[in-house]
C-alpha cells in the first residue's frame, strides 16, 4: 500500500481530496479500511448539509434548486458526491474482496446507511419541494421530465405520502431487510468458502483431465496441503462433476453444493429467507400494494405479474417435451453403460450428459480449451467490440488496481477520444464470492459546464487458474459468461445521458440483460471465433471441424437450461407474490412453487432458496425472470445481426445509439422498437433453440 500522509506524518483519508491518479480513478493502493467508516460518515453530514440547503432555500421550488442542486464548497468538485464514491467503492470491495474486517464494518454501517436513505427519503420539507415542482414547473426536456416523475414517484414509494406512525414502521422494516440481506449474503459466502474436498489417494481422481487435475493440485498448494483440492467455486466444482468418476465423491459435492445454508449452523439461512420475504411484503403494503411483486413491476417491461407468469408458461409448453426428451436420452445412455438397475440422480447428470454430448457430437470441453488462452480471449472479445464499434483499449497499469488479479484498461472510442476506464478482475479467490457481474466505481452524466464525466465499469468473473504448468485456460462456457459480462460493461461505456440515475445500465430491470445475453450470441459464430482462438502452444487456429462440432452441438439440452431457469423465477414470484404472512416451510414450499418446471424426482433435503442472492440479497427480487424476458429480445435483436452481418456496422451503430447510450431516458420498448422496427416475439429464441413452434 502507498502510503498516503501529509507533512506532519498523520494519514490522509484518500476519499477527502482529489485522487490524483489517471482519469481520477480509485485510489485503492492509499484506502484503509479506517477510511471507509471515516468517509461515510463524513458523506452522510455532507449530503445532511446540502438537503438544509435546499429545504431552506428561500427562492421558489425549481427543477434546477431542487432536484438538480450541485452546490460546491470553496469551488471543490466532488464535496456533496462522497457518499456515493466511498459506498460503491466499499460494496464493490464487499464483493470482490472482503475479510472478516469488511464484513464488520458492513454489519456496523448498514443500519446507519439505512437510516440515513430513510432520513432523506422521508424528509417532508424535500418531499414538499419536489412536489411544488412536480405539481407546477417550467417547460422541461424529455430527459428532465423523466427525472422528475421519477423522483417524485421514488419519494411516493419509500413512503413520502405515509403518516408518521406508519413511516416509522417502514424505517423499522428497511433498516432490518438491509441488514437481513447483508447477513444472507455473508452466511453463503462463508459456508461456500468453508467447504474444500481434499484428495490425497491419486486414484481418486479418476477420469478427471490433466488440466483439472493441474488446477486441483494449484488449490491444495494454496491451501498448503498436499494433493488434491476442490471446491465449490465453479471452474473447481463444475469440471468434477463432469469428468469423475468416483460417484461418491460426486455426491459429496453436490450435495454441499446444494444444502448451502440449510445446516444447523451458525450459517443457516433458512429463517433469514422467512423473514426477508415478509419484510418485503410488510413494506410495500404499508404502500398500498398487494404484493412485493406488485410494487416491482410498475417499473418492468412486463408490466403486471400476469405477463410474467404468461411468458414462463408459455416458455414451460415450449420446451418441456424436448426437456424430457433430452433427459431420456441421458438415463438410456446411463443404463447402457452401467446396466438397466441403474438409477440416476442429480450428481449423475452433468456426467452422463457429457458423455452424451462426446457420443453425438465427439466434443469434449477439453479439446477446446487449448485454443481459449486468456489473453487471446481477450483479445478476441475487446476485437469484437472494435470490429463492431471501432473502440479500442488500452491496458494502463499506472491505474491503481485492488488485487494484483485486476487489470484496468483504458478504452478509446472510433475518434480516438477518451471513453471509459474497464477493469477486469478475472479468477477466484478468498475473498471473492461466487458468479460473474459488472459493477461501476463510477457512473456517467453530463455536468451543468457540459463536461461529460465518463464511466469507470468493473468485470468480475471466476474463471479457470492458470497453473504451474499452463496458462489460464477457459472453458466455453467461461467464454460466454466473459461475453455477457462485457455486454453489460459496454451498455455502462456507451453511456451518454444527462443524468446518472438515466445512465448506462440504470435501466428497468428486464432490459438491463439484454446488451448482455446479445453477446453471448457471438460465441458460437465461426467467423468471431475465428478471430481469437488459437492454441495457445502451437499458434494454430481452432480447426473447422471443431467449430462445426460447437455449433452443431450449441442446442445440446438446451430446453432442460431454459426449464431450469424457468423453475428460478416460478419460485421467486411464488415468494413475491405472498399477500399474508409466510409461514411455510421453505424447503417444501420451494419444491411445490417450481414443480411444473421440474422433470425429475425432487429430492427432499436440497434447497435453493437459502443461497439464490439474486432474489434474497441482489436486485432481482421477483425479478428473476428478466433473464428469460431478456432472451426473448436478445434472440430477436441479433436476428437482425444474423441478417445483416454478425459485423454489420451499420446495425451496431444503431445498437449503440438505440439501445446502448440511451440509458433510461426513454421506455425501453420504445428504444427497442426503435432499434429492431417491431416489437419483439418468442419466434427468434424458439428458432435458436431448434424449438418448433406449435401451430
Amino acid at each position: 500500500m502507498t502510503k498516503n500522509i501529509d507533512e506532519k506524518g498523520k494519514h490522509i483519508n484518500p476519499f477527502f481530496q482529489p485522487y490524483n491518479t489517471p482519469h481520477e480513478t480509485v485510489p485503492f493502493d492509499k484506502i484503509t479500511l479506517a477510511d471507509y467508516e471515516e468517509a461515510m460518515l463524513e458523506g452522510i453530514r455532507r449530503e445532511d448539509e446540502q438537503i438544509e440547503k435546499t429545504i431552506n432555500d428561500p427562492a421558489e421550488p425549481t427543477f434546477e434548486n431542487t432536484l438538480i442542486r450541485e452546490d460546491e464548497v470553496e469551488g471543490r468538485k466532488h464535496y456533496y458526491d462522497l457518499l456515493s464514491r466511498v459506498e460503491s467503492v466499499f460494496f464493490n470491495m464487499l464483493s470482490a474482496e472482503t475479510n472478516d474486517e469488511m464484513d464488520a464494518l458492513a454489519q456496523k454501517m448498514s443500519p446507519i446507511l439505512t437510516k440515513h436513505s430513510n432520513d432523506v427519503s422521508l424528509n417532508p420539507k424535500l418531499f414538499e419541494r419536489i412536489k411544488a415542482v412536480h405539481d407546477k414547473h417550467e417547460e422541461l426536456t424529455p430527459e428532465e421530465s423523466k427525472l422528475l416523475e421519477e423522483s417524485y414517484d421514488g419519494f411516493v414509494r419509500s413512503g413520502a405520502l405515509l403518516n408518521e406512525d406508519d413511516k416509522n414502521k417502514l424505517r423499522q422494516l428497511t433498516e432490518e431487510a438491509s441488514i437481513l440481506a447483508l447477513n444472507f449474503s455473508q452466511n453463503v459466502l462463508k459456508e461456500k468458502k468453508a467447504f474444500k474436498l481434499h484428495i490425497t489417494d491419486e486414484k481418486q481422481l479418476e477420469g478427471l483431465p490433466a488440466t483439472v487435475r493441474e488446477a486441483a493440485a494449484t488449490t491444495a498448494k494454496e491451501y498448503e496441503l498436499e494433493g488434491w483440492v476442490i471446491t465449490l467455486d465453479a471452474p473447481s466444482y463444475g469440471p468434477f462433476m463432469m469428468y469423475s468418476t468416483q460417484r461418491e465423491l460426486r455426491k459429496q459435492l453436490y450435495m454441499e453444493a446444494n444444502t448451502l445454508c440449510i445446516k444447523d449452523n451458525a450459517e443457516n439461512n433458512l429463517e433469514v429467507c422467512k423473514r426477508l420475504i415478509n419484510l418485503r411484503r410488510e413494506m410495500v403494503q404499508l404502500l398500498g400494494y398487494e404484493t412485493y411483486a406488485d410494487f416491482v413491476m410498475k417499473y418492468r417491461m412486463a408490466s403486471n405479474v400476469k405477463n410474467v407468469y404468461e411468458l414462463l408458461d408459455n416458455l414451460i409448453e415450449a420446451y418441456k417435451p424436448t426437456a424430457i426428451k433430452e433427459r431420456d436420452e441421458i438415463i438410456a445412455l446411463a443404463k447402457r453403460l452401467e446396466g438397466d438397475a441403474f438409477e440416476m440422480k442429480p450428481w449423475d447428470t452433468s456426467y452422463y450428459a457429457h458423455k452424451l454430448k462426446l457420443e453425438k457430437y465427439d466434443l469434449d470441453p477439453e479439446m477446446l480449451r487449448p485454443y481459449f488462452e486468456l489473453n487471446n480471449v481477450i483479445k478476441g472479445v475487446f476485437g469484437l467490440a472494435t470490429r463492431l464499434y471501432g473502440i479500442t483499449f488500452k491496458e494502463n497499469k499506472d491505474i491503481p488496481v485492488y488485487h494484483t488479479d485486476v487489470k484496468p484498461f483504458e478504452v478509446y472510442d472510433k475518434d480516438g477520444s477518451y471513453l471509459a476506464v474497464l477493469y477486469v478482475d478475472f479468477f477466484p479467490r478468498k475473498g471473492k464470492r461466487s458468479g460473474a457481474w459488472m459493477t461501476e466505481y463510477q457512473g456517467q452524466r453530463i455536468t451543468k459546464e457540459g463536461e461529460n464525466i465518463r464511466p469507470h465499469a468493473s468485470l468480475v468473473m471466476n474463471f479457470s487458474k492458470p497453473t504451474d504448468d499452463k496458462p489460464a485456460l477457459l472453458r466455453l462456457g467461461e467464454v460466454e459468461t466473459f461475453l455477457h459480462e462485457f455486454g453489460h460493461s459496454l451498455h455502462g461505456i456507451f453511456a451518454n445521458s444527462r443524468f446518472e440515475s438515466q445512465s448506462g445500465t440504470n435501466v428497468w430491470w428486464d432490459f438491463v440483460e439484454l446488451p448482455s445475453q446479445f453477446m453471448e450470441n457471438f460465441a458460437v459464430e465461426k467467423d468471431f471465433l475465428r478471430t481469437f482462438a488459437f492454441h495457445y502452444e502451437t499458434g494454430e487456429p481452432i480447426p473447422d471441424e471443431l467449430i462445426d462440432r460447437i455449433v452443431a452441438s450449441q442446442n445440446f439440452n438446451t430446453a432442460m437450461a431454459c426449464l431450469r431457469q424457468v423453475s428460478f423465477g416460478l419460485l421467486d414470484l411464488a415468494y413475491y407474490t405472498q399477500k399474508e404472512e409466510f409461514t411455510d416451510n421453505i424447503i417444501a414450499f420451494e419444491k411445490k412453487a417450481w414443480e411444473k418446471a421440474i422433470i425429475d424426482k425432487q429430492m427432499d433435503e436440497t434447497c435453493m432458496t437459502t443461497q439464490f442472492s439474486h432474489i434474497m440479497a441482489g436486485g432481482y427480487a421477483a425479478g428473476y425472470y428478466s433473464y428469460k424476458w431478456a432472451e426473448v429480445l436478445d434472440a430477436d435483436a441479433f436476428s437482425l445481426f444474423k441478417k445483416n452481418g454478425i459485423f454489420d456496422q451499420k446495425t451496431a451503430q444503431s445498437f449503440r445509439d438505440n439501445i446502448l447510450s440511451k440509458g433510461s431516458t426513454e421506455h425501453p420498448m420504445t428504444l427497442y422498437k426503435r432499434f429492431r422496427g417491431q416489437e419483439p416475439t418468442i419466434d427468434a429464441l424458439l428458432e435458436r433453440n431448434g424449438i418448433k413452434k406449435k401451430q
